[in-house]
């Protein structure tokens, strides 16, 4: 049972009732992230993230964390382009310490500077394991190439540089500017009474009074350009895409079936034509993503570099033949695929709660499972074939490459599809 009020002070609660659980999972998200950030502050965001857990008034990070750990739950967060998420699963016997761990986290934490200078060598070793980590680093690379170092192409994580310089006050007016009841969502989900929640709610959170402005977005500019970046490497990997949908977008659901026959299973095109026929790869992938006003539609791959060119060039000639050769029996399959995806992937607590935050975040209003389903069954064969050529004929993708590369280019603009 799901229903949606507002606390006293004005605070979007999302409520869904499971009977058939034991567990309690509560988030509370705040509608700023790395995207939200001026490019010299890149990185306060998940900065913030880390720091509401150093201690509050109250509680030193040591009793956080030994409070959590003897009931037996999940504190935690994360912090993503466009929103920052902070949460807490419970046993359904354990909801008031739950929630009094957590909103003491979100409203009180003290932000002690000596505890924040120790967090900042935390949060470089976490930078350096992206950076020797090629198959995630290639993604922060492709997003830089497109949108520039700015708005939606800045890290999550921020450059060793602003991480380096952020003090204690930047995370203080970030709190003041964004973190108020205006961007603030609460959205629980599990085993619980609902007036006794909300009562428990308006205590925790009555105070948050904080006022917030309107997130600013940079309007995003797609680049479809080459990047190329030499790294000694035992492969080259390769992220090539051409800008997609943005979360609210009418045909996403063409979109979503799209991405999952093209590349989101074993038996997509990619992975059958260029893993299991050719023996080219270990990994390739398709994914889809999506902002409020943008998306991007991005293939991954890593091969041996003497094969890098001849993957890159059969996904050109995949993207490139879909629109003719899509097929009923695979539009069949990927939607059987994605609903069968999206029905496993609400079994818990934890992903009905993000379910419900984001279809507020970017909707306003929370579809149900059968209004899903309908609309992926709704998708047909002429309609995917007009999407994919919407979305590939006539663009130059973009392409990111990150490897040894000694000898190798592939020009400046790849080609029209």
């Amino acid at each position: 049972m799901f229903r949606k009020e507002l606390l006293e002070n004005g605070i979007v609660v999302l409520m869904e009732q499971l009977k058939t659980v034991r567990s309690f999972t509560c988030g509370i998200w705040v509608r700023v992230g790395s995207r939200n950030e001026p490019t010299q502050k890149n990185g306060i965001s998940h900065f913030l993230e880390h720091m509401f857990f150093k201690g509050t008034k109250s509680r030193s990070a040591r009793d956080i964390a030994v409070e959590i750990d003897g009931v037996g739950g999940d504190l935690n967060a994360f912090t993503a382009k466009e929103n920052t998420a902070f949460y807490v699963k419970v046993l359904d016997t354990h909801i008031d310490t739950g929630l009094d761990i957590l909103t003491d986290v979100f409203c009180h934490s003290v932000l002690d500077s000596e505890e924040m200078n120790k967090e900042r060598g935390v949060i470089k070793e976490e930078i350096k394991m992206v950076e020797d980590t090629p198959d995630d680093l290639i993604h922060d690379l492709f997003s830089r190439s497109i949108w520039g170092m700015h708005g939606i192409g800045q890290p999550v994580l921020g450059t060793r540089a602003t991480v380096a310089s952020l003090e204690r006050q930047d995370l203080v007016n970030h709190i003041k500017k964004f973190y108020g009841t205006r961007d603030t969502i609460v959205s629980c989900a599990g085993s619980f009474d609902p007036e006794t929640l909300l009562k428990l709610l308006n205590e925790k959170l009555g105070g948050l009074r904080r006022g917030s402005e309107p997130s600013p977005n940079h309007t995003a500019q797609f680049s479809g350009k080459v990047n190329m970046h030499h790294k000694d490497l035992s492969e080259v990997h390769v992220c090539l895409g051409v800008e997609g949908l943005p979360q609210a977008h009418p045909r996403r659901y063409e979109y979503y079936i799209l991405n999952t026959l093209l590349g989101a299973g074993i038996s997509s095109r990619l992975f059958q034509e260029i893993r299991e026929k050719r023996g080219l790869v270990y990994s390739i992938y398709s994914f889809a993503s999506s902002y409020v006003d943008t998306g991007l539609f991005g293939i991954y791959a890593g091969s041996a570099k003497s094969k890098a060119e001849e993957v890159v060039s059969l996904v050109l000639k995949e993207l490139k033949g879909l629109p003719e050769e899509l097929e009923q029996a695979e539009l069949d399959r990927a939607k059987e695929q994605l609903k069968g995806s999206l029905i496993l992937g609400l079994e818990s607590t934890s992903s009905r709660m993000q379910n419900m935050a984001k279809q507020e975040i970017y909707f306003k209003r929370l579809f149900t499972t059968e209004e899903i389903i309908k609309g992926i069954d709704s998708v047909t064969l002429s309609g995917l074939k007009d999407l994919a050529a919407l979305l590939f004929r006539g663009k130059s993708p973009a392409l990111t490459v990150l490897g040894p590369l000694e000898g190798r280019s592939f020009g400046e603009v790849l080609p029209p599809l």
